[in-house]
């Protein structure tokens, strides 16, 4: 049965993923085989910035997109909503918002991009102070406190910080605006609040987590396990959405949790690679592991279950950093032939040949905390007369793909278990290209799901469970997800990469690191 056809069969049931990305807003219907039914898509600027690394924006922006995403969709698409049975909400993760008691934003959201730190002075009180000294983990705890939103609000905007009803992430606030009621996923919490990621909860009384943010147990929301009833869309929302009044809310997860999920990385030896604005290797497991000590495991989209993330913060970024600040040519000239943009790009890769004739990415052009580094800098090395733009695009997907293999191994290294294959979502799983690199890099097969939107998808199979049209989260995998098609590394081209990984790029940043605390220590930069 097509799509088509299914549209107009009176007796099939849906239900509505709500998917807030960076760049993008969708709404998506999915039915219980996981079909792809339905798909809106409201652009969004990521962020304003009114100071040097702040990341901001309004909180209603994004429930109005959301609202435009809906509506939009239903102008797409002819069924009757009661066949919609449930929505469930899936975000990117550590924006965060501070709400009155009316649920109305008090500042703009702080978008887990910024990169402001508070000044935090106040030293934590023994013991706890005394121990993480004598542990060498006190400047990873000043860290944290310096990084954490409430922190800073309460130093700098103390007046919005007495206001301060519930301090909610962004999954907390649509949630907020679809329900009326402050509720948010056990999945979705990513990001600096007191939470215990072992035990998948709020800190307990007594936590060092409460002494080092300035937020109270009483402005943290309720929390739900995935596939579990949050609420449901009251008057207000479904006007502005157009969603039935009354329609269940399901809790979903963090996007890059139901990435996983849709992909259908369920199994230790399957890992997920996210081609998004941040590019990240998962795996799934129930107990729980810190791939880098003192970076936690976060919630998987599966109740008491577990991610083992290893990330890099600005990964696709990168792609369209390339393609604003060098991708003029291919931009007039896609315009000019009637093509996509992206065709053009597929050719650039096409041009330069495995390895980039030795032009060698460190993608780190955020830092990391631990892994790689509060010093760590972006680095290419390798120049000749030979390399132009093609191969410094190359060279970039080449150096993430690195990046990631590196945190494969470090997965593989904690957990004892061999990753097998490859599944790879996000907007750079739509080239062919790509995915070849990757598999090339890996030495495995790379999996690309039916779907994109495979964090749309992830959010349904929650929705489905929790409106009771799936058993349970491993039949749902079974009958939601599944391969379009496969990607076979080149041996010829992963003997070249094996070399140049080992003998290059895992030497790269031991090398450059004092290099990099001397520009860190001259230039301020990064604070």
């Amino acid at each position: 049965m097509s799509a088509e056809q299914a549209l107009n069969d009176s007796t099939k049931d849906y239900v509505l993923s709500i998917d807030n990305g960076t760049q993008s807003v969708r709404a998506m219907l999915f039915d219980a085989a996981g079909h792809l039914h339905g798909l809106s898509r409201i652009e969004i600027e990521p962020y304003v910035s009114t100071q040097p690394g702040w990341a901001e924006q309004e909180a209603d922006y994004y429930w109005q997109a959301v609202g435009q995403a809906c509506q939009q969709l239903w102008q797409q698409i002819s069924i009757d909503k009661t066949q919609i049975k449930g929505v469930s909400v899936t975000t990117q993760r550590g924006t965060v918002v501070h709400v009155d008691q009316q649920g109305q934003a008090l500042r703009p959201a702080i978008v887990w991009l910024d990169q402001r730190l508070a000044d935090v002075t106040q030293p934590l009180p023994n013991p706890w102070r005394s121990l993480f000294k004598l542990v060498g983990l006190s400047g990873i705890v000043q860290y944290f406190r310096s990084q954490a939103e409430v922190n800073w609000v309460a130093e700098y905007q103390p007046d919005i910080y007495a206001k301060t009803h519930k301090v909610l992430l962004l999954s907390g606030y649509l949630n907020y605006q679809l329900s009326g009621r402050f509720v948010d996923s056990v999945a979705s919490c990513v990001g600096y609040l007191p939470f215990d990621y072992k035990k998948l909860r709020w800190a307990k009384k007594g936590n060092w987590k409460w002494l080092a943010l300035a937020v109270r147990p009483d402005q943290l929301p309720e929390l739900i396990e995935p596939g579990e009833l949050l609420g449901h869309v009251h008057a207000a929302a479904s006007l502005h959405t157009g969603l039935p009044e009354g329609l269940p809310i399901i809790a979903a997860a963090a996007d890059k949790a139901c990435e996983v999920l849709g992909a259908g990385a369920v199994d230790e030896s399957i890992a997920c690679l996210s081609y998004g604005t941040t590019a990240t290797i998962n795996t799934t497991r129930s107990k729980y592991l810190e791939v880098t000590r003192l970076i936690p495991a976060y919630p998987a989209a599966i109740p008491q279950h577990f991610t083992t993330e290893v990330m890099i913060y600005r990964g696709f970024w990168m792609v369209s950093w390339f393609k604003r600040e060098f991708g003029l040519r291919e931009q007039q000239r896609a315009e000019r032939l009637g093509v996509s943009v992206e065709s053009l790009f597929e050719e650039l890769i096409e041009q330069v040949p495995a390895g980039s004739m030795g032009l060698m990415l460190q993608p780190y052009w955020s830092p990391g905390v631990r892994e790689p580094g509060l010093d760590a800098k972006g680095a290419i090395i390798g120049f000749g007369d030979v390399h132009t733009r093609a191969h410094i695009y190359r060279a970039i997907l080449e150096g993430l793909a690195y990046g990631l293999r590196q945190g494969k191994e470090q997965i593989e290294k904690r957990s004892g278990v061999p990753i097998q294959r490859l599944r790879v979502s996000g907007g750079g799983s739509q080239s062919d290209a790509i995915l070849q690199i990757t598999a090339d890099i890996f030495g495995l097969p790379v999996e690309r799901p039916h779907t994109i939107e495979t964090s749309g998808l992830g959010a349904a199979i929650a929705c489905m469970i929790g409106v009771g049209l799936q058993p349970d989260f491993t039949t749902a995998v079974q009958s939601m997800t599944r391969t379009a098609q496969v990607f076979l590394p080149n041996q010829h081209n992963h003997a070249l990469y094996n070399k140049l990984y080992a003998e290059v790029y895992c030497k790269m940043y031991k090398r450059l690191q004092p290099l990099y605390q001397s520009i860190r220590r001259i230039t301020g930069y990064p604070k």
